[in-house]
């Protein structure tokens, strides 16, 4: 049974960052695959604002995942009951796919307030998260099952960077997939 990582987020817009770590769990070999998953509405920054829209994030993840071996692209939480919950998305990736394992993939900043996520404990019994640690935040002793994907590059980047690079004009080539940022430049996103 193939073991899939769902590594969920805004992805608002993807970055090297997030594909570094996709690529750094598959070869890890803590999961076969890591399908990014678009979540139209993470619960925990509900009231965000700066959101492209769905079909703009989907695009993008798609643009960056491509020809890369090992990652996916989900979409199915865009046809899930808002606001989106991890455990409720995993269930039904379960259901549909049956033949396959999922574990969540999630940060050490995730980690540190996971007690606060929908069913958590259900979570990491039936899919047993995979962090990858930031700089200062190396969890403390794990619960059995969970695993830390160590070896991962620390890439200094966030959307927010990102986005606040964009609007001001500063290069990002550096940051995003070319064919991502030309896709915000024709589209005009986030300027």
């Amino acid at each position: 049974m193939s073991v899939v990582g769902i590594f969920g987020g805004s992805f608002n817009p993807v970055h090297r960052g997030h594909v570094a770590i996709a690529e750094g769990v598959v070869r890890s070999g803590l999961a076969d695959e890591v399908w990014l998953t678009l979540s139209p509405l993470n619960p925990l920054k509900a009231g965000s604002s700066g959101l492209a829209s769905d079909a703009d994030r989907l695009a993008m993840l798609r643009l960056a995942a491509e020809g890369r071996p090992g990652l996916g692209v989900c979409d199915i939480e865009l046809s899930m009951p808002r606001p989106s919950y991890t455990v409720n998305t995993l269930r039904e990736l379960s259901s549909r796919y049956p033949d396959r394992t999922f574990r969540v993939v999630i940060g050490g900043d995730n980690w540190a307030v996971f007690d606060r996520w929908r069913d958590h404990e259900v979570i990491i019994r039936d899919y047993p998260p995979i962090i990858y640690p930031r700089p200062g935040d190396m969890p403390g002793e794990l619960p059995p099952g969970v695993d830390v994907c160590r070896g991962l590059p620390l890439l200094d980047v966030s959307a927010t960077m990102v986005r606040e690079r964009l609007a001001k004009g500063l290069p990002v080539n550096n940051l995003l997939d070319p064919r991502v940022y030309r896709y915000i430049i024709e589209h005009k996103l986030y300027l």
